[in-house]
Parts: structure tokens; sequence; C-alpha cells
């Protein structure tokens, strides 16, 4: 019974998640998922991405959060819509509280959804949004094991931000334990260094981003 009501749980999360994708593809927008365990640096990583491309990209935040609107309300301060999710315990968003959201967004005139799943390394992995891709932040303060104890996030994502590695000096993180470790998991995967506090290596991450949003803007409209 259990097993029944796990795959219909997932069957209509694809089915919606479905309903998003074609909302991003018929308008050219760039939706991407960014996960992370909390305090790994999620929003403020999206306060400078944020601020180094809304010249040139219109971009929309759709902010999951267990219970505050905290991160969204740091995001509104940079003049970008964003729309709060509050799962109210859920350990991650689904298809349907997106979908929800995106009523609330003019896709029209939109180049860049960034969807801030729950800080959680389990579930969000697991559930597809309807997005072009999945991003994984960790973080220094975290340890390296990140890729062995969570598997799935970094197979599943497209792209990897190591943040924090201004605190390398003072930590015993293995750097090379585990860039080997997420490539030995997604040897796909494209892995920026970042300190989002100092800027290092925030302009790769974002031509990187606007890149991808050109690409999925020429195939959409």
């Amino acid at each position: 019974m259990e097993i029944k009501v796990l795959k219909n749980i997932m069957k209509r999360n694809e089915d919606r998640a479905a309903v998003n994708r074609n909302l991003f593809d018929r308008f050219g927008v760039l939706a991407v998922n960014m996960m992370s365990s909390p305090g790994a640096g999620k929003t403020t990583i999206l306060e400078k991405t944020v601020s180094e491309l809304q010249d040139s990209l219109k971009i929309a935040v759709i902010e999951g959060d267990l219970m505050t609107s905290r991160d969204a309300e740091r995001i509104h301060r940079y003049g970008v819509p964003v729309v709060q999710i509050n799962t109210e315990g859920g350990c991650h968003l689904d298809a349907n509280m997106v979908n929800r959201a995106l009523e609330e967004l003019d896709l029209e005139n939109l180049n860049v959804i960034i969807i801030e799943n729950v800080g959680n390394l389990v579930c969000p992995g697991a559930f597809d949004l309807g997005e072009h891709f999945k991003i994984v932040v960790g973080s220094v303060p975290e340890g390296d094991d990140k890729p062995e104890k969570y598997p799935l996030m970094f197979q599943e994502s497209k792209a990897c931000i190591l943040n924090k590695i201004d605190l390398l000096e003072y930590s015993n993180f293995n750097e090379e334990k585990f860039t080997n470790d997420v490539q030995s998991l997604n040897p796909d995967i494209k892995i920026f260094r970042m300190s989002a506090i100092s800027g290092e290596g925030l302009a790769e991450w974002c031509h990187w981003l606007k890149k991808e949003a050109l690409e999925v803007r020429k195939l959409g409209k």
C-alpha cells in the first residue's frame, strides 16, 4: 500500500512538472532548481547573481522555506520579482507548489527563474519541478564528504558550486577529494569554486548562467 501511494505521489508530481516545463519552454525562460543543505550560502549566491545579471537578464526568484519569508525579503531588496513558498514543515518543494507560484509571475517578461529549494540534501533531488536543470551548492564548512553521503543531489545536478572557498585555509576540507567524488558521481558536471562573500568565482558562474539562459531563449520564443 505504501509503495502504491508513493508511486501515485511521484506520478502526480511528474505530470505537473511536465506542465511547468512546457510553460518555461514556451516562453523561453530558463528555470534553475538550486539545492543545498541549510547554511551553504544559496541566498547570498542568489543576491550576488541577481545584482550581477539584472541589467542584462530579467530574473525572478521563487523562494522555498519551511516557515519564514526572510530569504524572499533579502531578494526583494534588489527589485526583482520574488514569490515565497512556505512548505510548513515539508522538506522540499514539489511541482504543484511551483506551478501555483508561476501564476504570480509574468513569464512573458522573464529570462530566468531561479528556484531556491528548501535547505535539504535528501528530498529535493528526487522531485522534478519542471526545471531545465538542478544546481547543488556545497560549502567548505560542511566538510568534503557530502557527495559520498548524498550522491543523488550530485548525480542529478548539471552544476555544483563549492561556496565559501575563502575558508579553505582555516579548515581541513580536502578540495581534491570533494572534486574527485563529485566527478566520479557525475563526470559531466560543471564545478564552480566560489566565495559569495568576497565575489571570487562569481563572474565565471554568472557568465555560464547567462549563456544557458540565452540558449533557452533561442529555443523558446
